[in-house]
């Protein structure tokens, strides 16, 4: 089973997507729903997908799982929680009660406050997701990565991913901070990574494979395929390339891994961290 572990669709006018702002990102402002992903999956044959938030709101989960009782293609949804909310337990109760809920995030690199994450409130939320054995997805900067350590030694039981390898400077080529944090963030076997988001941290007209390798092969090198998992980043991908581009520069900077890895990569590694059926 190959599975996109990282997929968005959004509807102009449901909900406010503050984040979509500025004129480099007019394309994304039109609706992205299923019957648009479902034919570019078969293209690239790929037969489920993770839904993953794009507002801080609870009706977005609702209204995603909505939809992923309707298209058998999507095998999960990573929704938003409100972590420090006194009603956690009670958001919790209703979303861990569907099936096609596994997983939550908070857009942490929004957040003013560089060290959100720590933050007691936010560590009472974590150690609820924890509890209920809840995976939570660090959409991080390389800035945020010194975080992971304590993060991961604090949660030893919960189950992290980065999101977009951290959204390193691929565009620019640096890798100096990020190298460190990453590598160091990878030694915790409770913390995994998603080979995501990369062709947008890249140059949009003029990336290439090349420029992608370094940081492919670090993770790669850092996690392991079985701490792994390719994510496409759709529709956000397309400001740069095309989805089917998306799959075959990941298999081109990847390299010659084996059959076993590649599994892996697109499609073990989230069935186990999702606990998909």
């Amino acid at each position: 089973m190959r599975i996109d572990a990282h997929q968005h669709f959004w509807q102009l006018g449901r909900f406010d997507y503050v984040w979509m702002q500025g004129e480099e990102l007019e394309p994304l402002r039109r609706d992205f729903l299923p019957d648009d992903l479902r034919p570019l999956l078969e293209k690239s044959g790929i037969q489920r997908s993770i839904f993953v938030q794009t507002v801080s709101n609870l009706d977005e989960n609702r209204w995603v799982l909505e939809l992923a009782a309707r298209h058998e293609f999507l095998a999960g949804v990573v929704g938003w929680l409100d972590l420090t909310s006194a009603a956690l337990e009670d958001e919790v109760a209703e979303f861990k009660a569907n099936p096609y809920f596994v997983a939550a995030r908070h857009q942490t690199h929004d957040e003013p406050d560089d060290d959100w994450i720590l933050r007691e409130d936010v560590s009472r939320g974590l150690a609820v997701l924890a509890r209920h054995d809840i995976p939570f997805e660090l959409l991080f900067h390389p800035k945020h990565l010194r975080h992971v350590p304590a993060l991961a030694a604090k949660f030893p039981n919960l189950k992290m991913v980065i999101d977009h390898i951290a959204k390193s400077a691929i565009r620019d080529g640096r890798r100096e901070g990020w190298v460190e944090g990453f590598t160091r963030a990878a030694s915790f076997e409770n913390v995994f990574c998603k080979l995501s988001g990369m062709i947008t941290e890249a140059d949009w007209k003029h990336w290439s494979a090349d420029d992608l390798r370094p940081y492919v092969q670090t993770a790669l090198d850092a996690f392991g395929p079985k701490r792994l998992m390719f994510g496409s980043d759709w529709p956000v991908c397309t400001l740069a390339g095309s989805y089917e581009q998306v799959v075959d520069v990941l298999n081109d900077a990847l390299g010659p891994i084996s059959a076993g890895e590649q599994d892996d990569i697109f499609g073990g590694t989230a069935g186990r961290f999702y606990g998909l059926t």
